[in-house]
């Protein structure tokens, strides 16, 4: 496990309100504890989502989910905010984005990319056929 994402985790764990309360109250080994344990929580969170081969994160008006088979991590903050899914996230786990789309020529110019990995560098040219390729998509367009 990289230092980086512990380090994250750790922060995230010491940044909640309960774990800061017991802080200011002079019960730091609770804190400690808890702390501990939540990280090893979140630990088991990002293996489970890196192996998992439907794992996925997915992020909503609704908040930030972490679906993993049977069981869903969520919060009501977008993932800029949710350390734990920009994590699974950044380590390789879907991202499936469902927000509204604002900006509506900036989304239709993003690249195409295959279920291969391979981006179509203009997917709208002569030199693009299309022909064999299957397209992955992992958005969904809303306008307002």
């Amino acid at each position: 496990m990289q230092t980086g994402v512990l380090r994250v985790l750790r922060a995230t764990a010491a940044s909640w309100w309960r774990h800061k309360e017991l802080r200011r109250t002079g019960q730091t080994g609770q804190a400690l504890q808890l702390e501990r344990e939540t990280v090893l929580r979140d630990l088991g969170y990002l293996r489970q989502a890196a192996t998992l081969p439907n794992a996925h994160v997915i992020c909503g008006e609704g908040g930030t989910f972490i679906h993993l088979g049977w069981t869903t991590v969520s919060t009501l903050a977008p993932i800029e905010r949710f350390p734990l899914a920009a994590l699974a996230v950044a380590r390789g786990t879907p991202f499936i984005d469902i927000r509204p789309v604002t900006d509506v020529i900036t989304f239709a110019n993003l690249p195409r990319v295959a279920r291969d990995g391979s981006v179509d560098p203009e997917p709208w040219g002569p030199s693009s056929s299309g022909v064999g390729k299957t397209w992955g998509c992992l958005c969904m367009l809303v306008v307002h």
